[in-house]
């Protein structure tokens, strides 16, 4: 007979431990709360991904926000709510403000900036820029200015920052779950559609069945890497800031 190994923290009986979902009929999650921040790259590109799962199968996408300037500011600087104007938050805090209004409306401005930025080359960053786009969508330009002047916008970006950082969230895109559990990513570039999209849904989803498999990642090659740069042509264009890769926990 072969050998019996330790489970471990493995349950032996359908499922990972915390929970019995492995073994059985997989069921996907009716919703998700997205954590994004519009200046960067990844989350862009995985958000049009997860807008093809959601009209393929009427997945229920709750936008929410996470600041990349906060998570990686540097010990002395500023942080993002100190300043008059800082690039992504300040972008965020227009989005906060305009889905008190209506959901949709942070659902069509992410759409728009995060286009402008990461396809089109512009920088919706800027103030005057943010404006135009605004007023492009219909929208008053002096909602920026509406959005700075409150200052409870920026609380309800912070707290949905602090959201992920206490689920030991360092990055976006990252994914929570109506059960509580999280997920970075999927990191991206060129998304799937249709079914494939979907395909790859249910491939993310599946992670929830086993709480303890913490990471997953592919090597990237010399191509990868140029893909990944053609891909994001337009926004090392555009950007007024240094990014920062930071090393994942």
């Amino acid at each position: 007979m072969p050998e019996e190994r330790s489970a471990g923290n493995w349950r032996t009986d359908g499922g990972p431990a915390g929970g019995d979902r492995a073994g059985a009929a997989r069921v996907r999650p009716d919703g998700v709360d997205f954590h994004f921040d519009i200046m960067c790259p990844y989350a862009y590109q995985t958000s049009l991904w997860i807008r093809e799962v959601r009209s393929m199968t009427d997945l229920d996408v709750r936008w929410r926000f996470f600041s990349l300037e906060e998570i990686n500011r540097a010990e002395g600087k500023k942080h993002p709510w100190e300043r008059e104007w800082s690039y992504g938050w300040s972008m965020m805090r227009i989005g906060a403000y305009l889905r008190r209004q209506d959901p949709m409306l942070l659902d069509r401005w992410y759409a728009v900036a995060g286009r402008a930025l990461h396809v089109e080359g512009k920088k919706p960053h800027r103030p005057e820029v943010a404006e135009e786009l605004l007023a492009g969508m219909g929208l008053d330009p002096a909602t920026v200015r509406s959005a700075i002047d409150d200052p409870t916008t920026g609380d309800e970006v912070l707290d949905e920052h602090r959201t992920v950082v206490s689920k030991g969230g360092f990055g976006v895109p990252t994914l929570i779950f109506d059960d509580g559990q999280a997920l970075f990513g999927p990191v991206l570039v060129n998304p799937p559609g249709g079914e494939v999209a979907v395909r790859l849904w249910d491939l993310v989803t599946g992670w929830l069945d086993f709480p303890h498999i913490y990471e997953l990642q592919r090597p990237k090659a010399a191509a990868d890497v140029d893909a990944i740069a053609e891909a994001f042509a337009p926004y090392l264009e555009a950007r007024d800031w240094l990014s920062v890769q930071r090393p994942t926990p």
